[in-house]
């Protein structure tokens, strides 16, 4: 073997081993973002039509996150009603908050801690349509305790959300991530605010 075809084989060699030494590293970011910062999640049904759509894939994080109003959240309910799949709304109101709805026309207002009455402007967001309205097993205004989140789907007349008692008011125990971005179907590709 002359000295150039061992030379063309080490070079080889040491090319093959950065290769796999770049894929290796590459695996580990990956692994490492997706297990401590973001993680997916895939939207199920129509309930928060129009902002998302069944089948959409989001990614969500709950690094340094605290939930406010209008962000849209994934969580897993842990109650005797537990839904097997995570469940995707929106913040209507936060821990000390408290929710009045009109059901004759859908007007959502919310009192924060500090007594502070705002009527919600929900014309950017919601679906409603003209049949028959959604109504509520619970009694208004209800008023969130500790650690508690008030969440609506977007679908008004089509979602199974904080007016329900099955699903009920959401322990900030049981949220799994604020919504980042969509990342599927690729031309929706974008970030939420």
């Amino acid at each position: 073997m002359s000295n150039k075809d061992s030379k063309d084989a080490v070079s080889f060699s040491a090319n093959i081993f950065e290769w796999l030494e770049m894929i290796i590293l590459s695996a580990c970011v990956v692994l490492l973002t997706f297990t401590f910062l973001v993680r997916p999640a895939r939207v199920d049904g129509a309930s928060m039509e129009n902002t998302l759509h069944h089948g959409e894939l989001l990614l969500i994080s709950d690094v340094l996150f605290e939930p406010e109003r209008g962000d849209i959240l994934v969580f897993q309910k842990i109650s005797a009603w537990a839904h097997p799949a995570p469940i995707v709304k929106r913040v209507i109101a936060t821990e000390g908050e408290t929710v009045d709805i009109d059901f004759e026309s859908w007007t959502v207002t919310v009192t924060d801690k500090d007594g502070n009455v705002e009527t919600l402007d929900e014309s950017a967001y919601i679906k409603l349509a003209t049949d028959a309205r959604v109504t509520s097993n619970l009694v208004y205004p209800v008023t969130l305790g500790k650690d508690e989140v008030f969440v609506m789907g977007d679908n008004r007349n089509h979602s199974l959300d904080s007016r329900d008692s099955r699903l009920g008011i959401v322990k900030e125990d049981e949220i799994i991530g604020k919504v980042l971005c969509r990342i599927f179907p690729f031309n929706k590709i974008g970030l939420f605010n």
